[in-house]
């Protein structure tokens, strides 16, 4: 299975998603899972910035060689599932990819988390201090253990 996250610039949110996400499949020792990200805005090439690269690594995700990749410079297209921070990113990869429908959620939709389609975004820490990188990351270890616990039905750990 391939899975990729997306969001703006792909060196906050994505980047620690995808990370974290690694860090997480192989502590389960899940090896057939493949996953990266992208961004819809990202300048190919950028680092993650200090704070999510501190923030992962609360996680144990070391993402201090992250580099970031436009969308249109992706493989999103061999992506088995897109995994999305906001719904507005949803609606843009839809709208650029629309051969894509069907593999395309944020999140917490596909973790289950969106209550009734209400709060379906992980916020942008871009630009704030350290706390707000660490909320957002504890916000997507959340997220990521509800898909890595739905995905298979055990070894859950919440």
């Amino acid at each position: 299975m391939k899975i990729m996250f997306i969001c703006t610039g792909n060196i906050c949110r994505s980047a620690m998603a995808e990370g974290m996400m690694k860090k997480l499949l192989d502590d389960k020792n899940k090896s057939n899972i493949e996953v990266c990200s992208s961004g819809i805005y990202a300048e190919t090439g950028d680092y993650a910035t200090y704070n999510a690269v501190e923030a992962a690594k609360e996680y144990g995700a070391d993402i201090s060689n992250h580099r970031a990749t436009n969308i249109r410079d992706s493989k999103i297209e061999e992506m088995d599932v897109i995994l999305c921070a906001t719904l507005s990113h949803k609606q843009s990869v839809l709208y650029l990819y629309p051969n894509l429908k069907g593999k395309v959620y944020t999140m917490k939709e596909y973790a289950g988390l969106d209550k009734n389609g209400q709060d379906m975004d992980i916020k942008d820490p871009w630009g704030y201090d350290i706390n707000v990188y660490y909320n957002c990351a504890q916000e997507i270890e959340e997220t990521l253990e509800k898909i890595v616990c739905n995905g298979d039905g055990e070894n859950c750990t919440k």
